[in-house]
């Protein structure tokens, strides 16, 4: 059995998903994030725990507050991953068809 990267759970959310998508983009703090996003800045703080758990976000302190970015390197690991499965699922898609037009 494969053991997936706790990264995949991490961006089943699609608020988290959109959340990593903006800091790859745009370094923030929780409190401009809640500025930009509909939830409340608690929900906020909680879905950057989640994506800096999972390695995917990292934080320095920036005066009063928290900034939030994107790993580069992280996420490019990741794509690397998600490639290897769509590869893989292709193979078997292949060989499905290969079966079904021998029928």
């Amino acid at each position: 059995m494969i053991a997936y990267p706790v990264s995949l759970a991490a961006l089943a959310d699609e608020t988290r998903w959109n959340l990593l998508v903006h800091l790859g983009e745009h370094p923030s703090s929780a409190s401009a994030l809640a500025r930009e996003f509909p939830i409340s800045r608690q929900a906020i703080n909680k879905h950057l725990a989640v994506l800096e758990g999972a390695g995917l976000v990292e934080s320095r302190p920036v005066g009063r507050e928290r900034r939030y970015e994107a790993v580069g390197a992280r996420l490019s690991e990741l794509g690397r991953r998600l490639d290897h499965v769509a590869r893989a699922w292709d193979r078997r898609l292949a060989n499905l068809r290969t079966e079904a037009e021998k029928s």
